[in-house]
């Protein structure tokens, strides 16, 4: 899929918890701020919000996504790891370990370029205003559009919340995979009927005169792939509501989402290794890393890595994606930043993790205090595995990095400290 890029991306560093991503025009201070993962285990919520920041451009307006509020609870799958989340917003709640994500997401709602807030759940049956069984009640909060009370101050703009619901359940409700999957407004009436839902986000929000609505798809949804569906028809909705415009590089689909929601992105590890995470073997073995103070960076949005026992768990949400099992090494300085092969028979230059694509064999040309290791392949008596034609048949199959058994790493070491990483893949 061709990705469109016409507004500007940030990365924001200036939160220690939170990442901020930023799409932004100059065009206008109107801002959607878009929040997912204060749930960890409702990940409807926060794949649509990677999916927003990594597939959408913005081409008029502002959007603001934080993809995984709740980082750690995400990672294992837990509606709170140090309880919920979403009853943390009130002034005199208990500080814990929380306390700093939440006060960080509060600074960022109340910026006054915040226009609307949207807080992006998972929540359990189809909600009814009259009671259909089980599943289907007043009690539930799946497919709807939560409300903490009808308006805000008369000169709020966007400040009429129940009826901008109304608008986005009735666009909704034209394009529902299932009739019983349809959509309905809920309004909570926080103030006086709530005393839980007073201690939430968004009532955290309106009380600050901040729009806000809660998006509930349901946990009784089939697929991941329905639950984003949904997610991102509410959100377009409320971003034409609000006269911001946007492209995507996939057409809005069950098919489509779910191929996007399985492209893992690539990790890079400590400015040496680059590695496609999609189609990834479960365990990687004598990876190759720093005793300490390894930096991972993610293209995904959700990608993260928790150090445990022996290894490092790599996660894009709340899948484990691999484990690395480290061999560790220092790293070596003023390494090359380029190599020279032989490709098919046609010499190539390659930068230090680059992926190299092979049809029938490859050798690596000679490099002056370099020693190259193939993993996959054995060369009896070279502990240096450069100038020699490697083929497919030559490499053994269990040692290749993704599942498909055709891609291989190839590591250079100076003085046996690492150098960098790159990557063979065999057609």
């Amino acid at each position: 899929m061709k990705i469109l890029i016409f507004a500007i991306l940030i990365y924001l560093s200036a939160f220690a918890n939170v990442n901020l991503i930023k799409h932004e025009n100059k065009d206008s201070n109107t801002t959607l701020l878009v929040i997912g993962g204060i749930h960890g285990d409702e990940p409807g919520g926060y794949f649509s919000a990677s999916i927003l920041a990594s597939h959408y451009t913005i081409t008029s307006k502002n959007l603001w996504v934080v993809p995984n509020l709740n980082k750690d609870s995400v990672q294992r799958n837990s509606r709170g790891l140090r309880g919920d989340m979403n009853r943390k917003f009130a002034p005199n709640v208990k500080v814990d370990k929380d306390t700093q994500t939440v006060n960080e997401i509060k600074n960022i709602i109340l910026n006054k370029q915040v226009s609307l807030v949207l807080n992006l759940h998972d929540g359990h049956g189809f909600y009814r205003t009259k009671n259909q069984g089980r599943i289907f009640n007043p009690n539930a909060w799946g497919q709807t559009c939560v409300i903490d009370q009808c308006k805000l101050n008369k000169k709020q703009e966007f400040g009429d919340l129940n009826n901008i619901a109304l608008k986005v359940k009735e666009k909704m409700n034209k394009r529902l995979i299932k009739h019983h999957h349809s959509f309905n407004v809920r309004n909570t009436n926080t103030k006086f009927d709530d005393e839980a839902m007073q201690l939430s986000l968004t009532y955290f929000a309106v009380t600050n005169n901040k729009p806000a609505f809660a998006i509930e798809t349901s946990k009784n949804l089939t697929s991941l792939s329905q639950k984003v569906f949904y997610q991102l028809m509410a959100i377009e909705e409320f971003m034409n509501i609000m006269g911001i415009h946007y492209k995507r590089n996939f057409e809005l689909n069950i098919k489509n989402i779910s191929k996007v929601i399985l492209d893992y992105g690539k990790l890079e590890i400590n400015n040496a290794i680059i590695i496609n995470l999609t189609n990834i073997r479960k365990n990687l073995s004598y990876f190759p890393l720093q005793y300490n103070r390894n930096v991972f960076r993610f293209s995904h949005p959700l990608g993260s890595v928790r150090k445990m026992q022996d290894k490092y768990i790599v996660y894009i949400g709340n899948k484990v994606v691999t484990s690395l099992y480290p061999q560790y090494f220092e790293y070596a300085k003023n390494c090359p930043k380029k190599y020279n092969f032989e490709v098919d028979g046609v010499k190539k230059t390659f930068k230090k993790t680059s992926d190299i694509f092979v049809n029938n064999d490859f050798k690596i040309l000679d490099e002056k205090s370099i020693r190259v290791n193939i993993i996959g392949f054995s060369a009896k008596g070279k502990k240096n595995e450069s100038g020699i034609d490697i083929a497919y048949s030559s490499m053994v199959k269990r040692f290749s990095i993704n599942k498909d058994k055709k891609s291989f790493r190839i590591e250079f070491y100076k003085n046996n400290k690492f150098c960098s990483m790159q990557m063979v893949h065999f057609k």
